[in-house]
């Protein structure tokens, strides 16, 4: 049996309670200093004066090639028009630049909001505590997910293991609370870290009218985005209370009977509609930040990332509890099947992230690359590269070998990687569009980490520590206990 100790219920409340003193810190923080200090703004205001300038230049190109025009009817002057075939050449090139240029501007104009007359730096301890909401959300609903799967797929290796599935799962509907916390505060104007939420923004007598996002007017406002977030909650908290309680029910009836197909009705259910909501959450709460840029592949990429979150989490919690010998039915056959889940993850992970990258690349349409120009070209780009080589490259090459996955020491090395590189993915999809370059990493982004971390820690352990970890009843106990590879 478990037990959640004194010292642990010490670190837990700690972690919590510092995390909860620092955010007040970071939110009591006046971030338009730092920004002008570290001159982020002046960055992005000057990519957009850029903007303007080569526009003008572009103007000036137009000219001269209708200059150009009409030198190639003045056949007789051949000096002269070889000239303007010059300028025209130059007029060519002017326009490819004011291309470019308008893509920086729209960027620049989405990130910085000049024109809307927002301070996006105020927006900094909001958006930090929007990464690590989305970021802790991807361990329980990537253990919810993973639990349902045990069950629809009649898996039976991982037997020994549900209960520790089931106590991350609990988790899930925490981070959400704090999503519907920064709505609440984001419908009453307290922040402006959705741009869509702005004052007239889809009012055409407003200033503030911005005619591609009120056409998105009956997806993206508030009473509906609310409901949306509300419906997540349900249905994932729901899900992940209902597979705990017949699992413990199960244990209840006499031997030899189960609960087995109720649950694997009940996961199956559950699959169907998270296949559905981990898309439309991922539009809803972080693709909407950049409300003019939008990607088909960016719900799967959000729960790769999500997933192979959550797979690393649970190896951790599985070599602790190992280690202090609370699952002597778990063997390193078992380590290595979630040493595997991680690893194949993240290539995963990797090939949606290069589909996106490679495809937006490729086609070089304006309305598509204004999202990656500040990641790839601008200040985010050495979070940006690191992110790509944690979450990848070094994952792999620790994990690649057989018995890499089974020794506690490669194990935990990759996932200091996958945690701090998939930490970092969700805080580049979130800032620039959040924030634009007033970007950092204090209190705010440091208390929500640990915040999150002491609220885990503390609804798992005491979840592990109120049911034995060894199912009674599970048809497929048998098979897990004897599991080998």
């Amino acid at each position: 049996m478990f037990v959640f100790t004194s010292k642990m219920k010490l670190l837990a409340g700690s972690l919590t309670l510092v995390g909860l003193v620092f955010l007040l810190i970071g939110f009591n923080t006046d971030y338009s200093s730092h920004a002008d200090s570290g001159d982020h703004g002046a960055v992005a205001q000057g990519h957009a004066e850029e903007a303007h300038a080569v526009e003008a230049h572009a103007d000036e190109a137009h000219a001269v090639e209708a200059h150009a025009a009409e030198a190639h009817a003045t056949e007789t002057h051949a000096a002269e028009a070889h000239a303007t075939e010059a300028h025209a050449a130059e007029a060519h090139a002017a326009e490819a630049h004011a291309d470019e240029a308008h893509a920086t501007e729209v960027h620049a104009a989405e990130a910085h909001a000049s024109d809307h007359g927002h301070d996006l730096s105020a927006n900094r301890p909001w958006a930090a505590f929007l990464v690590n909401s989305i970021f802790f959300l991807g361990i329980g609903i990537g253990t919810l997910f993973f639990l349902a799967i045990q069950y629809a797929a009649q898996v039976g290796w991982s037997v020994g293991l549900l209960r520790v599935f089931e106590a991350v799962s609990m988790f899930v509907g925490i981070p959400i609370l704090g999503i519907l916390f920064l709505i609440a505060t984001g419908g009453m104007h307290m922040h402006h870290l959705w741009h869509w939420m702005a004052e007239g923004i889809m009012d055409p007598a407003s200033p503030n009218y911005d005619s591609l996002i009120a056409g998105k007017e009956a997806y993206l406002n508030v009473p509906f985005f609310a409901l949306r977030t509300l419906a997540y909650l349900v249905i994932w908290a729901g899900a992940a209370y209902l597979l705990r309680r017949n699992s413990l029910r199960e244990d209840a009836l006499p031997q030899g009977q189960n609960m087995f197909f109720t649950q694997r009705k009940l996961a199956a259910t559950f699959i169907v509609l998270y296949a559905v909501t981990s898309s439309t959450s991922a539009w809803d709460w972080v693709m909407s930040v950049d409300p003019h840029w939008f990607s088909t592949l960016f719900g799967w990429y959000t729960f790769a990332g999500m997933f192979v979150t959550a797979m690393t989490v649970l190896n951790l919690l599985v070599m602790y509890l190992r280690l202090n010998n609370h699952l002597p039915w778990i063997n390193e056959n078992h380590q290595h099947d979630l040493s595997k889940f991680m690893f194949a993850f993240s290539v995963f992970w990797t090939y949606l992230w290069f589909s996106q990258y490679m495809l937006i690349w490729y086609s070089n349409i304006p309305e598509e690359v204004t999202y990656y120009l500040p990641r790839f070209k601008g200040e985010y780009k050495p979070l940006f590269v690191a992110m790509v080589a944690m979450n990848f490259l070094l994952p792999i090459l620790v994990l690649m070998s057989r018995d890499a996955k089974r020794i506690f020491g490669f194990i935990g090395l990759a996932s200091v990687f996958v945690l701090a590189g998939h930490w970092i993915d969700h805080y580049i999809m979130i800032m620039p569009g959040a924030v634009g370059y007033s970007f950092g990493f204090g209190f705010a982004e440091l208390g929500g980490i640990l915040f999150y971390s002491g609220l885990f820690l503390w609804v798992t352990l005491s979840q592990l520590a109120k049911v034995p970890l060894r199912l009674k009843n599970h048809p497929m106990l048998t098979e897990s206990e004897r599991f080998q590879q």
